[in-house]
């Protein structure tokens, strides 16, 4: 028996509904029914959600974790995030996967966005 690959993404935050609301606002996530301690939103072909924190706090929950996510129209939604004071890790650069840019979310996840299908 062999793991298949990821089948779902769940990021641990200090403030469930500050970073719902960052996803929702600045990626256009809808969120989906899931359970009182974390908000799933409906993202395809894999769920991605925020959680609650798990067993005791830590200062830095975004380290060491590497999260892509594909959208069509990357180098506008970077635009908006940096006209919106969101702190941009890596500026867009033109790659091997399109229009790439990097971001960090409220916890200091660094979230790389790109626009190859």
């Amino acid at each position: 028996m062999a793991v298949t690959g990821p089948d779902f993404i769940s990021l641990q935050v200090r403030d469930l509904e500050k970073s719902a609301a960052f996803y929702e606002q600045h990626l256009g996530l809808q969120r989906r029914p899931g359970p009182p301690h974390a908000v799933v939103f409906d993202t395809k072909p894999i769920a991605f959600a925020v959680r609650d924190l798990i067993g005791d706090p830590i200062d830095h929950p975004g380290h060491g974790v590497a999260l892509w996510l594909h959208a069509p129209d990357a180098q506008d939604i970077h635009d908006a995030l940096a006209a919106a004071g969101v702190p941009i890790v890596s500026a867009p650069i033109d790659g091997p996967f399109g229009r790439t840019f990097t971001f960090a979310d409220p916890d200091g996840y660094q979230v790389t966005l790109h626009d190859r299908a």
